[in-house]
């Protein structure tokens, strides 16, 4: 089966993976009556256990499956994988921020990551390429409008950009955008919507 899938087609894979995470802020925007946030947040909650879980048995207990080798990068292979920063950044959006931030900064991660991976694939900078860091800026401003409105909108997409665009390097760890995307962004839309 490995031999099966290639880097191209475990780049796209990935991006799918990362897109389905949309599933859960868009049934709250979608059914609000039977999706409340609390269920939200405990769904999110869940999969973080979950996943944080599987990364404990994959790290500490040898745990191979070939959905690890397609999915995961070379770098992740010593250290909590992407999908595990992608929940605990997620959950503690949900935890912290109301819906009204909280969701689009969901959104940005889930949606305007994946499209603009898709825009750099294969090129490992420590800043990305202009068009690269103006998509996911207009991704996430678009995705934030209807939410917060024009400045924090704004205010939320450069945050997301500059968190997914540039690397910071900490003792030679790479700080994954999957954990800093969402944070970033639903601070600076908070300023945003503070100013108004």
């Amino acid at each position: 089966m490995r031999e099966l899938i290639t880097g191209t087609e475990s780049e796209v894979a990935r991006r799918v993976v990362h897109a389905s995470g949309t599933a859960v802020p868009l049934a709250y925007v979608l059914f609000p009556e039977t999706i409340t946030w609390p269920v939200v947040q405990g769904a999110l909650i869940l999969f973080l256990v979950v996943a944080l879980g599987l990364e404990a048995v994959r790290l500490l207990g040898g745990l191979e499956w070939w959905i690890y080798d397609h999915l995961t990068r070379s770098y992740e292979q010593d250290n909590l994988a992407g999908y595990a920063l992608y929940f605990i950044s997620l959950t503690a959006v949900a935890l912290v921020f109301a819906p009204d931030i909280a969701v689009p900064a969901m959104l940005m991660l889930t949606l305007g990551d994946p499209i603009s991976g898709l825009l750099g694939s294969g090129e490992l900078r420590t800043v990305k390429r202009l068009r690269v860091l103006v998509t996911m800026f207009s991704v996430c401003a678009v995705i934030a409008y209807p939410f917060v409105g024009v400045l924090p909108a704004v205010l939320g997409g450069i945050g997301a950009m500059l968190a997914d665009g540039v690397k910071p390097v900490v003792r030679t760890y790479v700080i994954d955008d999957n954990l800093t995307i969402p944070p970033v962004a639903a601070a600076a839309m908070a300023v945003g919507v503070a100013v108004l």
